[in-house]
């Protein structure tokens, strides 16, 4: 059978270290659902819609751009993702991975859809927020959401290549992943709709290189245009504003949904935060109010009980960037990988 085609399951491919082909795999999934534990019931319905003779899989997105919504994903897609990564990672048959991310969701779904077409030997755990917890084994490859590696940093010397995506690392997190002596860490830029990541760059670096097989440009507002023929038959407009160093490489600035236009001077939030991270001790965010002078006047979104903020911070922000309000929220609204959602705060 075609290696490359997603009916294939590779000869080197192992679960919890068991060596499973197709129809182990399927009856495997069958025990998952009829009694498993309810972090594996996902996987064994999603091991039946992969085997099933439907050519696409049916997913849900996130949720962190939009309302959560149902888009259809073709299979063969999906192992193209996989074998755009394995090259772009360096990923070999037998190297051992391990799966701590939810399976309803294409991150996921695509580490186990890589295991089966590379031939990994693949470690599941249930989901949580210390995945590598009393866990002594090591790793070949990982991915992980920010708030999973942020409680994992001890144990990430167990880790060869890490991937880290799903919402943004903060500058804390991120100079705790640099210090990491054994593992190289990745940040990862994608979506549902590009099948997870389109783009990565080792961590604290500024720009992502592309994937093979991914063309960039840009649209009349400056967003990331994404020509990935392989993995969706359109191109993908997104609401990402980017700037694109060369046909390889881009620097993202943030999305166009939350620009914010006041007196005329229009600022960038995510630019903003990042000027000001490090420099407030809780999670925060920056957003806008209506204002009947400037149109819209930034405001400063803290997560917590209210205490005084030093407004000194303030200094490295320019004269427009500086918040005209602070409101303290009890507790952010989230998507489910941990990504704060903004319009749901304010």
């Amino acid at each position: 059978m075609n290696q490359s085609t997603y009916e294939y399951v590779h000869s080197h491919f192992k679960l919890n270290g068991f060596h499973l082909d197709r129809d182990d795999l399927c009856r495997v999934a069958y025990s998952f659902i009829k009694e498993g534990y309810d972090f594996e019931k996902p996987v064994g319905d999603f091991l039946l819609d992969w085997f099933d003779s439907k050519s696409y899989i049916e997913m849900q997105t996130s949720g962190s751009t939009g309302t959560p919504k149902t888009v259809k994903v073709a299979k063969q897609a999906m192992v193209n993702s996989a074998l755009a990564t394995a090259d772009f990672f360096d990923l070999k048959p037998s190297d051992k991975a391990l799966l701590c991310l939810p399976v309803k969701y294409v991150a996921g779904k695509m580490m186990l859809i890589r295991a089966m077409v590379l031939g990994m030997n693949l470690e599941f755990v249930a989901p949580s927020s210390h995945p590598m917890k009393n866990n002594e084994n090591h790793y070949d490859f990982v991915a992980m959401v920010p708030m999973q590696a942020q409680n994992s940093i001890k144990e990430l010397q167990k880790v060869k290549k890490l991937i880290v995506g799903g919402a943004k690392i903060n500058q804390t997190l991120e100079n705790d992943l640099i210090k990491l002596k054994t593992t190289q860490v990745f940040e990862t830029y994608g979506m549902t709709e590009t099948i997870t990541h389109i783009a990565a760059k080792i961590i604290g670096a500024e720009a992502f290189t592309v994937l093979p097989n991914v063309t960039i440009s840009y649209d009349e507002r400056k967003c990331l245009v994404i020509d990935a023929p392989k993995i969706n038959d359109a191109v993908i407009i997104t609401n990402d504003l980017v700037i694109i160093l060369n046909e390889n490489q881009f620097v993202f600035l943030g999305r166009i949904d939350n620009v914010i236009n006041s007196g005329g001077i229009k600022i960038i939030p995510e630019q903003v935060e990042q000027k000001l991270d490090g420099k407030i001790e809780r999670r925060f965010f920056i957003a806008s109010k209506e204002d009947t002078e400037l149109g819209e006047k930034v405001v400063l979104v803290v997560e917590g009980e209210p205490f005084e903020i030093n407004t000194t911070i303030f200094e490295v922000l320019d004269k427009y960037e500086r918040p005209k309000e602070i409101v303290f929220v009890t507790k952010f609204t989230e998507t489910p990988n941990g990504k704060v959602v903004r319009s749901d705060d304010l």
